[in-house]
C-alpha cells in the first residue's frame, strides 16, 4: 500500500460499547426489481435492547428495507422503536450495508458507504417525547452484527 493510500484512509473512530440489539424478524416480502436493484422488506416483529446502562424492548411493526445493489452488497434501511425499561420511547433509523471488514466502520462514521461481510450501520436515534434519553439525539451510533434466519444481532457503539 502506498503512503498516499494510507493517508487518505479515515482514522479509526473511538467507540464505546452501548448495548446489544436482538431484533426478531419475519419472513421477507420480495418486492422484485427496482431501479436500484432487487428490493425486499423484512418485518421486525420485536426484540430487545440490552446493555450496562440501557435495557428495553423493540416494538413490533418496524421494517428492515433491503436494497440489493449487487449480488455481493446489500444496503439496509431499518426503522423501529425501542421502549426503554423506564418508559421512554426511542425512534431509530439504521442506515447500513452488508458484506466487508471492520476497518470499513470508519468510513461509515464519516457517512460513506462500504462493502462488508457482516452488517454495519450508522444511526442518530431520537427520543419521541421528553425523558432521560434526550442526549441520544446528539450522538452518532454505529454497529456491527450478524443476520440469522429469524433474528438480527447487533452490537451498538457510541462514537466518542
Amino acid at each position: 500500500m502506498s503512503n498516499d493510500a494510507r493517508s487518505a484512509a479515515p482514522d479509526a473512530p473511538r467507540l464505546e460499547y452501548f448495548a446489544t440489539i436482538t431484533a426478531h424478524v419475519a419472513v421477507p416480502i420480495e418486492l422484485g426489481e427496482m431501479p436500484g436493484g432487487a428490493q425486499r422488506i423484512i418485518p421486525i416483529t420485536g426484540g430487545t435492547l440490552s446493555g450496562p446502562d440501557a435495557d428495553g424492548t423493540i416494538l413490533p411493526g418496524g421494517a428492515d428495507h433491503q436494497v440489493l445493489r449487487s449480488s455481493t452488497t446489500t444496503q439496509l434501511l431499518a426503522r423501529y422503536a425501542i421502549e426503554t425499561d423506564d418508559g421512554d420511547r426511542i425512534a431509530v433509523e439504521n442506515i447500513g450495508v452488508r458484506n466487508g471488514s471492520e476497518a470499513d466502520i470508519a468510513t461509515l462514521v464519516a457517512g460513506g458507504t462500504v462493502p462488508s461481510e457482516r452488517i454495519y450501520f450508522r444511526c442518530f436515534p431520537r427520543l419521541t417525547g421528553s425523558g432521560r434519553w434526550t442526549w441520544l439525539s446528539d450522538r452518532l451510533f454505529v454497529g456491527t452484527g450478524t443476520r440469522h434466519p429469524d433474528r438480527v444481532e447487533v452490537d451498538v457503539f457510541m462514537v466518542a
